[in-house]
C-alpha cells in the first residue's frame, strides 16, 4: 500500500484502472487506454492494477464494478467512475488536471 502514494503522489494526473483478465469490459478498455496514454505521452501516467493480484488495495478503495477508473493528483483523488469510457471523455478529463 505505501507503494501506492508514491504512485499518486505525483506533479501529472494519474488514471488508474482496477481491471481482471477474465473480465469482458475491463479487457475492452486496455487499447482505449493506449490511446490516451500516446495523445498524453508524460503529462499523464496511466497505470492498470489488477484486482485479483491487488485486492486488498481494491478493497480498500472499494473498488465494486469493472472497470473501475480514478484519476489523481499530488496524491488526491480528483475523479472516479466505475464502466466504459471511450478514448476522448478520458482525455478531456485528464487535461483538466494538467
Amino acid at each position: 500500500m505505501s507503494k501506492f502514494g508514491e504512485l499518486i503522489d505525483l506533479q501529472v494526473p494519474v488514471l488508474l484502472e482496477f481491471y481482471t483478465d477474465w473480465h469482458e469490459a475491463s479487457t475492452a478498455m486496455h487499447p482505449v487506454l493506449k490511446d490516451v496514454a500516446a495523445a498524453l505521452g508524460d503529462k499523464a501516467r496511466i497505470i492498470k492494477i489488477d484486482v485479483d493480484k491487488n485486492s486488498e488495495l481494491a478493497e480498500a478503495l472499494r473498488v465494486k464494478g469493472l472497470p473501475t477508473l480514478m484519476i489523481y493528483k499530488e496524491g488526491e483523488m480528483k475523479w472516479r467512475q466505475s464502466g466504459e469510457q471511450d478514448a476522448n471523455t478520458l482525455i478531456g478529463l485528464i487535461k483538466e488536471y494538467i
